[in-house]
């Protein structure tokens, strides 16, 4: 396996909807549709759903520095400046074993889960750009000793796969994890579920993708030829777990097709008019709120819309997304580990 190099992402500017949280092409394109006139038992419902998890709590003050607020010259004496600092923010897309839809959508007959898919989403300074870095699964690091949701700590552990993190101690493992292999403050956290990522593509009635090269895969029950297809949930679900059906079926392969859903969501969401639809916007922020977990900075909707709110300038193609440098592990040619310097130098480019 060679070096995995930085993907660029082509794509149309996306239009600007000031009511739409785009959380988005950088959180799999969870684009968190939350600025909503709504009336207030839909307000309290949405906002019920949200889960969370109290990561800085958990974690104490042991951690990377955050990063530095950046005034805004141009907000009005009476009126609040939205936030423009830098924002980093750790995506999780878990694969929960636990109900009767996840499993149904393939999260399988145990208690447990792993974190199938990860990106570290930065947002600039400003909010002028934003990247999305995919963290390989099966990238072997140094997991750092975590709170365990049952008590105590586990132990730091050598040369494990990055995703045994959340296997092992849930969101605030994962959240430690990454900040000991990046050495990056994550800001937020945010998570999705099986059930929750297949419910939002089919409240958006479908997400178009373009594949390169035939899948044919078995494990994620997907079978499609090269070319354009319009997929439903469960197909685009299948699609971001696909990996044994192109390339050389490593997860690299399974990277390559998340990040060209997560931009082909970001234009979907763009190209829906879901300030016209009442009902269509409620059915998308009840997808989306009821599949995420997120840290207790973002648990309401409150929160989320101002985030969402200072994105409104964000537009698609200020979107890049990349894949951390590694290589293949010498202790195993199925896994792979951070290549550096480049690693580094891409993770100190989000500070």
């Amino acid at each position: 396996m060679t070096r995995h190099e930085e993907h660029g992402e082509d794509g149309r500017r996306a239009g600007r909807r000031s009511t739409v949280l785009r959380a988005a092409g950088l959180t799999l394109a969870t684009a968190l549709v939350l600025g909503i006139g709504t009336a207030g038992w839909a307000y309290w419902h949405l906002n019920d759903n949200i889960r969370s998890v109290d990561i800085d709590q958990a974690l104490g003050e042991n951690r990377p520095a955050k990063s530095a607020a950046t005034p805004t010259a141009s907000a009005s004496a009476s009126a609040s400046p939205l936030p423009t600092e830098a924002v980093n923010i750790l995506v999780l897309g878990s694969d929960s074993r636990s109900g009767k839809e996840n499993q149904e959508l393939g999260g399988g007959d145990s208690s447990g889960a792993r974190s199938d898919t990860a990106m570290v989403v930065h947002i600039d300074a400003g909010r002028t750009g934003a990247t999305v870095v995919s963290i390989p699964r099966d990238t072997l690091v140094t997991r750092p000793s975590c709170p365990l949701p049952s008590g105590g700590t586990s132990a730091v552990a050598y040369g494990v796969m990055f995703n045994s993190a959340y296997s092992l101690g849930g969101p605030v493992c994962a959240v430690k994890t990454v900040e000991s292999i990046t050495d990056v403050r994550m800001d937020h956290y945010i998570e999705v579920d099986f059930s929750g990522f297949a419910k939002l593509v089919n409240a958006l009635g479908g997400v178009t993708v373009t594949t390169d090269e035939d899948i044919d895969d078995d494990d994620s029950h997907l079978h499609l030829e090269a070319g354009t297809h319009h997929l439903n949930g469960k197909q685009a679900l299948a699609l971001a777990r696909t990996r044994h059906g192109i390339g050389d079926g490593s997860d690299l392969g399974r990277i390559g097709l998340q990040q060209k859903l997560v931009k082909a969501l970001l234009e979907q969401i763009a190209a829906t008019d879901l300030l016209t639809s009442p009902t269509e916007l409620y059915e998308v922020a009840d997808a989306i709120t009821g599949s995420l977990t997120t840290d207790t900075g973002l648990n309401s909707l409150s929160a989320l819309t101002e985030l969402g709110q200072s994105l409104q300038g964000l537009t698609a193609d200020e979107v890049r997304t990349v894949t951390m440098p590694v290589v293949t592990a010498a202790s195993d040619p199925n896994r792979v580990v951070a290549e550096e310097p480049a690693a580094s130098k891409l993770w100190k480019s989000l500070k």
